[in-house]
């Protein structure tokens, strides 16, 4: 996949920038069900306990053992690291912990989780506001965190009713996103995204004993090149290339998405009015920044006037909701391009229309309140920063409680989303095209092609969508794309368009952009400036019959390497009538990083298995990766010298000690086998000697 300019100029990172899938939005699961309230049981030693209350501002963890319960569910996991976390709560009477399930066990997670955040939520009487803002998110596909509200019981007493909120970090991109090795950042106060020069260092400037900017990820290499140059696009490209630059480093559409969200819950500690709060992640399929929303206890009428006298969340102008005196590059220049700001006003509708109208909030609200009273009344601690009492909980469904709780609950719904629809500048938004993608994603000669893309718009039923694409430079053809189920579109009518091209050949190129047309002519294209931008697809010519034959993503006591260590494994196999050299090829867990790991220097004989261990420690031999393979589900791929595809699989979940292969060597069908056998023929039913482990 490359994406060029008709100058001729190749421009690699805009490429892989522009093509993207939609995110993935995983069930909630055991750890956040959300049908009732599982309780949580810490057992830490006294004085452990006490030194964490006595030094609020420490992140020291200390060792505790962790009970989950919830309905039939009932796991044990002892030597977990405990703490606090937060900013402010760390003062307030009731904290907020940070439960770690792999600080003294490194790569130990707990249903997938390696960290927990156990919020107070001490700001808000009804205990409830940051589990409705989480699930709005999620119901506009903004990738945003899972969350549930649990029982804290901390060495047997009860230290009330919490909401447990999914850690964002590199399982957290990797479940949404499908890959983990690009740039996470975390950007806290005061994260404005103003520009401060092209060096990436100005952007590693400390508050307190913390980064604005935070890298979460690759910390070894500590490169925020990417950032500064995200920022420098943001606010120095000029007002005429602005809508087309920005579409190449950032995910504007998913962003304009969360700043309709962030506006209509009242989340002002964010971005754009407290510069605060919130994650970035490099997206290495894409290219392109994803903004994350982060901290949604101060929502729905939460506000200290003290802050900024005078500010009415529940009627201030979508457009101008900001802070009133200070820059912020992000929100301020995308709303100046009528093409977003139109687009903005469509999220905004779309999300007033369908989940933020009383009819659909109000009953929600209304089954959690009932869920969790009981709960909330027990919990002495709520009590203790503000002195509410449990009329105080109740009644601030209602009304306002004075002080910082400006609005209750439900009267903030009905006020926010009434002023909302009458503030909203009603124009014609062109259609909205978001996620285009072809698959397969590395096309071998022989297979037919499909392109997709989310297209949204006010009539939708009246747009029509059109793939434009050309073979080998050729002239420009044009194919209507569907949303009818059967154009590999995914079901009628989920506003998933597709057309399938009929199979490439060898060392073929086939260019493509994606229009859409609207009942009043308005038109969009994907890329932004198609067709003088386009997307490109090559296939390969002849590659060698490698496979991917077997693999074990969680691997206990089926095999060990040489040093008696069980590591995940990958079963290379040669189909080929000739011996293959591997020195000049990679195997990677990334599609997007095909040369993340280069093979080693050893030639494959015809038929011949290699056993490659992906066990992140190359230091112990040329057969041993630099990443493992993750037993949630990932990637695997092996490509040529050239980064051309030879062979890839993703995978979903894996078990233990179970290996997932082909069903013969070399077959294209593939099934779990309880029996593996790493390093001799799928057909065989034990595990022969293996000729290369170390």
């Amino acid at each position: 996949m490359k994406f060029r300019k008709l100058t001729g100029a190749l421009l690699l990172i805009a490429a892989i920038s522009s093509l993207h899938s939609q995110p993935n939005f995983p069930e909630n699961g055991p750890v956040y069900n959300d049908q009732g309230i599982p309780q949580i049981y810490i057992t830490i030693d006294p004085d452990s306990l006490e030194m964490i209350y006595n030094d609020v501002e420490s992140d020291h963890e200390y060792p505790a053992t962790f009970v989950f319960q919830h309905s039939t569910v009932q796991d044990t996991v002892d030597s977990i690291g405990f703490r606090l976390r937060g900013n402010t709560s760390r003062y307030s009477a009731k904290k907020s912990f940070k439960v770690s399930f792999n600080t003294f066990f490194p790569g130990r997670k707990f249903y997938g989780f390696e960290k927990l955040n156990l919020n107070g939520e001490h700001n808000d009487p009804a205990i409830i506001r940051s589990k409705i803002s989480w699930d709005i998110f999620r119901k506009a596909l903004v990738p945003a965190s899972r969350s549930n509200h649990v029982e804290v019981y901390i060495n047997g007493d009860y230290y009330g009713l919490y909401i447990s909120v999914e850690h964002v970090d590199e399982n957290f991109v990797d479940n949404r996103y499908g890959n983990n090795d690009g740039n996470l950042f975390k950007c806290l106060w005061p994260a404005d995204l103003t520009y401060r020069g092209s060096d990436p260092n100005e952007y590693k400037f400390m508050i307190g004993n913390r980064r604005t900017y935070e890298l979460i990820t690759n910390t070894e290499q500590d490169d925020y090149s990417d950032l500064a140059h995200f920022i420098s696009v943001l606010t120095q490209t000029s007002p005429a290339d602005f809508p087309a630059e920005i579409q190449k480093v950032f995910n504007v559409n998913n962003y304009l998405r969360a700043l309709a969200v962030e506006m209509l819950t009242g989340h002002w500690d964010n971005i754009w009015f407290n510069k605060n709060n919130f994650y970035l992640y490099h997206n290495t399929e894409t290219g392109l920044f994803e903004y994350i929303p982060y901290d949604l206890d101060n929502t729905y009428g939460i506000w200290w006037d003290g802050i900024y006298p005078g500010i009415n969340w529940g009627y201030r102008s979508p457009y101008s909701w900001g802070h009133p005196d200070e820059e912020r590059p992000l929100p301020d220049r995308l709303l100046e391009i009528p093409l977003f700001r139109n687009r903005y006003t469509f999220y905004l509708k779309e999300i007033l229309d369908h989940y933020f109208a009383p009819g659909a909030l109000h009953p929600p609200v209304d089954a959690i309140h009932s869920m969790i009273s009981a709960a909330a009344e027990a919990d002495s601690f709520r009590t203790l920063d503000y002195g509410y009492t449990i009329a105080d909980f109740h009644n601030s469904y209602t009304q306002p409680l004075g002080g910082h709780v400006t609005y209750g609950l439900k009267p903030y719904i009905d006020v926010r989303g009434a002023s909302a629809l009458g503030q909203l500048i009603l124009q014609n938004a062109a259609p909205i095209i978001s996620y285009p993608k072809h698959l397969p994603r590395y096309p071998a000669p022989g297979d037919a092609v499909s392109m997709t893309a989310l297209v949204e718009d006010e009539n939708i039923a009246a747009a029509t969508v059109t793939l434009h694409y050309r073979l080998n430079n050729g002239s420009w053809q044009s194919a209507v794309m569907k949303d009818d189920g059967q154009s590999n579109d995914g079901d009628a009518g989920d506003q998933y368009y597709g057309a399938v091209l009929p199979a490439l050949g060898a060392n073929q190129t086939l260019d493509y952009y994606i229009s859409a047309n609207d009942d009043q002519g308005a038109v969009n294209r994907t890329p932004y400036d198609a067709p003088a931008s386009f997307y490109t697809v090559t296939t390969p010519g002849n590659q060698p019959a490698l496979f991917i034959n077997e693999f074990m993503a969680s691997n206990s006591t089926v095999i060990a390497d040489p040093f008696g260590e069980y590591d995940d494994w990958v079963e290379i196999y040669n189909g080929d009538v000739q011996a293959v050299w591997l020195g000049d090829k990679y195997l990677s867990d990334n599609l997007s990083n095909p040369d993340k790991w280069q093979l080693p220097d050893y030639t494959l004989a015809p038929g011949e298995f290699v056993l490659i261990w992906a066990d992140d420690d190359s230091s112990q031999g040329p057969f041993h990766t630099t990443y493992k393979l993750a037993q949630e589900g990932e990637q695997i791929g092996i490509f040529s010298a050239d980064l051309t595809v030879i062979d890839s699989l993703s995978y979903g979940p894996q078990t233990t000690d179970v290996s997932y292969g082909r069903v013969s060597d070399g077959a294209p069908e593939w099934q779990f086998f309880t029996s593996p056998t790493p390093g001799s023929s799928n057909g065989a039913n034990g595990i022969d000697d293996i000729p290369i482990q170390v």
